[in-house]
């Protein structure tokens, strides 16, 4: 069976097959510590630790800026991109600095500067690295764009880089969107064609007008928060040629691990990975049981099996005349389909309508007095108390005098009779008094 399975000779001994067999697996092991780059001149140099191949058409949208998925990439590996070139005046510097420390990128391209520098396109292709797109004009409205006028900025941009490249050969199939203006009509798109639309897991922010030191201290950071994943770089910056240096050789001081993602080939297979390799933070197993707490364990004195229920109504979807009398037999007797329910307590009598009648003078006591009789009332609660009041006073004086008297001063604010707490605005308003005019009891006490 082990001969057939792996295409040995009958005639080999049992032993040679078993030391073929581990050599073969020793080989295999030791492949990919193989491909990592070697730096002799540059000891301090980051290097690359592996090579990732992965197949666009598995896993159509990555990064977690944006997609739920990214590469499968380990604790500590970083793939490094860069944006918007070839621009000889940076890109040249950044593959200078890339190859002092033996490290491999990904180059998204615009197709108008492919067409500008076709020698920069070669360069970054000569150095190792993997070839990607941009679009061709780098629009900043991508999302916002006609199906048609999308797909000539993506369809233009590879023309344009397959061209500069003058081999014959095509770009990776991967394409990441200007802006990062994500849309459902350019990722449907993008999938039918077979392209892989890279978004990134955290940027520098170095297409921002900040300093250098900036660049590197965000890139650090949101690395160190995510543990790994891919970082979103533009490679026609100085601050980003100013950057790179300190944030290579910081990340080789942290332990990372630099990763370069190739497209599959027929003769290049994807990489075997596991589905949940593809999320950045995979849910472990272990995750329930750390944060929950233990289920004790019940030691069972005694396990009695209870019946299993019986249907019994198993044909109720049976509609046959025939048994439609036996079914509603058995459903009245399985089921009651009334309750009648015997009060015993005697009936209450009905109350006579006289219960709820009122007498005479409690009903005029409820009704609503007007506030006329209420400012009679008020003026003359105030005349009583001036002349409980002015008692002393009023020896000499004629009655007409301590009647003018008693009129006048409860005109004053200060003596009016305040409404009850209890009653509205309304109320309140009639209950103010009106200070009388000396006119008006002048002409009051000529009448009399």
């Amino acid at each position: 069976m082990i001969a057939s399975v792996f295409g040995w000779r009958r005639s080999k001994p049992p032993t040679a097959l078993w030391a073929s067999f581990f050599i073969c697996m020793l080989t295999c092991a030791a492949a990919p510590a193989a491909s990592a780059a070697d730096c002799p001149d540059h000891p301090d140099a980051l290097g690359t630790s592996r090579t990732l191949v992965v197949d666009p058409r598995q896993y159509p949208l990555i990064g977690t800026m944006q997609y739920a998925k990214t590469l499968p990439l380990r604790d500590h590996e970083v793939v490094l991109t860069f944006d918007d070139g070839p621009l000889p005046k940076y890109s040249y510097q950044i593959l200078d600095i890339l190859a002092a420390h033996c490290a491999k990128a990904t180059f998204f391209l615009v197709g108008r500067q492919a067409q500008t520098n076709p020698e920069g396109v070669r360069k970054v292709r000569d150095a190792g690295h993997t070839i990607a797109t941009h679009t061709q004009t780098h629009p900043s409205n991508m999302n916002r764009l006609p199906l048609d006028r999308a797909q000539k900025e993506i369809e233009d941009g590879i023309a344009s880089v397959t061209a500069a490249l003058g081999d014959g050969t095509a770009p990776a199939p991967f394409f990441r969107i200007p802006g990062l203006g994500r849309s459902d009509v350019i990722e449907e798109y993008a999938e039918a064609k077979g392209l892989q639309i890279w978004s990134a897991d955290f940027p520098a922010d170095d297409w921002r007008p900040v300093s250098s030191a900036r660049v590197y201290d965000l890139a650090i950071q949101r690395l160190e928060a995510k543990g790994k994943g891919v970082l979103l770089l533009h490679d026609i910056q100085a601050r980003t040629v100013a950057a790179l240096p300190r944030i290579l050789s910081e990340l080789k001081a942290r332990g990372y691990r630099l990763v370069h993602v190739v497209p599959a080939t027929p003769d290049r297979p994807a990489t075997p990975t596991d589905p949940s390799q593809w999320q950045l933070h995979p849910v472990s197993e272990q995750v329930a049981t750390s944060r929950w707490p233990r289920i004790p364990n019940f030691a069972y004195t005694a396990t009695a099996t209870l019946p299993a229920p019986e249907l019994a109504y198993p044909d109720w979807h049976n509609t046959a005349p025939a048994d439609r009398a036996q079914r509603r037999a058995l459903r009245d007797a399985l089921w009651s389909r009334q309750v009648t329910l015997v009060l015993d307590s005697p009936a209450l009598p009905v109350p006579a309508l006289n219960v709820f009648k009122l007498p005479e003078s409690i009903r005029v006591t409820m009704l609503y007095s007007p506030p006329s009789a209420r400012k009679v009332e008020q003026i003359a609660h105030a005349a009583h108390e001036v002349s409980a009041k002015q008692a002393p006073a009023r020896a000499g004086k004629s009655r007409r005098q301590i009647r003018a008297v008693a009129v006048r001063k409860p005109a004053s604010a200060k003596h009016a009779a305040r409404p009850a707490p209890h009653a509205g605005k309304s109320a309140a308003k009639h209950a103010q008094v009106k200070p009388a005019k000396k006119n008006a009891i002048r002409v009051a006490e000529k009448k009399r």
